[in-house]
C-alpha cells in the first residue's frame, strides 16, 4: 500500500427538490428568455426549499457519502466544513455542527471558504494536512451553499450570477487508498478584484439597518461592473488556464492528458473556450445547464453526473476548475480508478 496516496473514497451529493426557471427569471429579470438559456447558459436552476439550510445540505451530502463510502463516521479523524459564510446562523462555526450530526466523534472539526472556489481549495488543504500530520488518515469535506439568497432581479449588475443555485456536495478522503487518487493542485488569488463583488450592509462597516434594507444593500452588488469586467474578464480566462496547466503540470502531465474536466457552470461562450483551449470536446464534461451555479458544489456534481453517464472511465485524469468572487482561480487533478503510474 502506498502510505502517500490520497484517494477519493466516496462523494454525495444532496440537490433542493425546488427549481426556479428561466422564463420565472425572465419574468422578474426582463432578460429574454433565450438570452438566459443561450448566453447566461441554463434552463433552471436549484433553489432551497423551507427546510434546505446551508450546513444542512452539507449534512445531507455528507450522509449520502458515509453510506456509500461504507465508512464508519467514528473512524473519520477530521471534518472539513466547505460550505458558506451564509447559512443557519451569522456568526456560528458549521463544521462541529456537521460533524456531530454524521457521528464523526472522534474527529475535531473547522471551516473554509473561498467562495466556489472552497472544495477545490479545501481538496488540496486536507491533502496537505493528511500528509503532514499521521494522524490525519481519513477526512470528510462537506458544505452547503445557497447564495442564491442575494440575487436581486431587478439590479442588472449581478446579472452575471443570476445562475447562483443551491446544494450540498460532501468528499471522503482517505490516507493509503490507491483509487481516485488526488495529484496536483494549483491555485492563484488576486487581491485587485477583492471589493468589487459583496453584499454590502450586515458586516462592521454597513450594519444591517432597515434604511440598508429599504436601500437592498442586504443583496449582492457590484461596485464598478464596467470597469470590472474590462479588468477582469480576459485576466479570468488566462487564470482558469494557469491553474489547469500549473496543476497538470505538478501531476507531471500535459494537456493531452485530460480526459475530463470537472468545471463550474459559467457562460456557454467561456465554458466552450476552456474546452477547446484544452482540445476536449462536450463529451469530456457537463455542462450544468439544468441545475445552475450551485458554487463550490459544482465540481462534485460535475464528477458525478460524469460517472452516471459514462463520461468518466477508471484511468481516467480529471481536472477540477472553479473561481471564485474575491478573486480566486483553483485546480487540481484526480487520477480516477486504480493508481497507475503518471
Amino acid at each position: 500500500m502506498n502510505q502517500t496516496a490520497i484517494g477519493i473514497v466516496s462523494t454525495g451529493v444532496y440537490l433542493p427538490s425546488t427549481y426556479q426557471t428561466s422564463r420565472e427569471i425572465s419574468e422578474q429579470s426582463g432578460i429574454p428568455q433565450e438570452i438566459i438559456e443561450t448566453k447566461m447558459g441554463f434552463s433552471r436552476k436549484t433553489i432551497p426549499g423551507p427546510d434546505d439550510h446551508t450546513c444542512q445540505m452539507g449534512i445531507w451530502a455528507a450522509q449520502r457519502a458515509i453510506e456509500k463510502g461504507g465508512i464508519d463516521p467514528a473512524t473519520i479523524d477530521l471534518v472539513i466544513y466547505v460550505g458558506e459564510e451564509h447559512k443557519e446562523y451569522p456568526l456560528w462555526t458549521a463544521g462541529i455542527k456537521l460533524q456531530q450530526e454524521v457521528g464523526a466523534l472522534n474527529a475535531w472539526a473547522f471551516d473554509v471558504q473561498q467562495r466556489c472556489g472552497t472544495m477545490v481549495m479545501a481538496l488540496k488543504v486536507a491533502k496537505d494536512m493528511m500528509i503532514a500530520d499521521p494522524e490525519i488518515q481519513t477526512v470528510l469535506l462537506a458544505g452547503g451553499y445557497r447564495n442564491s439568497d442575494f440575487i436581486d432581479y431587478t439590479n442588472p449588475r449581478t446579472r452575471f450570477m443570476y445562475n447562483l443555485a443551491a446544494g450540498g456536495a460532501a468528499v471522503i478522503l482517505k490516507k493509503g487508498h490507491e483509487e481516485n487518487v488526488l495529484l496536483g493542485s494549483h491555485i492563484i488569488t488576486d487581491g485587485s478584484f477583492s471589493e468589487d463583488v459583496a453584499v454590502v450592509a450586515g458586516g462592521t462597516k454597513h450594519p444591517i439597518s432597515a434604511e440598508a434594507i429599504e436601500k437592498r444593500l442586504n443583496y449582492l452588488d457590484v461596485m464598478d461592473p464596467e470597469g470590472m469586467k474590462q479588468r477582469l474578464e480576459q485576466k479570468s480566462m488566462d487564470n482558469f488556464i494557469k491553474v489547469m496547466e500549473k496543476a497538470l503540470a505538478k501531476s507531471g502531465l500535459t494537456h493531452d492528458d485530460i480526459d475530463y474536466l470537472s468545471i463550474l457552470h459559467m457562460k456557454r461562450s467561456a465554458h466552450d473556450y476552456v474546452l477547446r483551449h484544452f482540445g476536449l470536446n462536450e463529451e469530456q464534461s457537463v455542462y450544468l445547464s439544468e441545475y445552475g451555479h450551485i458554487g463550490q458544489i459544482d465540481q462534485i456534481l460535475s464528477l458525478e453526473l460524469g460517472l452516471e453517464n459514462g463520461r468518466i472511465k477508471d484511468g481516467d485524469r480529471i481536472v477540477m476548475v472553479s473561481a471564485g468572487i474575491g478573486y480566486a482561480w483553483d485546480a487540481c487533478v484526480v487520477q480516477w480508478g486504480k493508481a497507475h503510474s503518471v
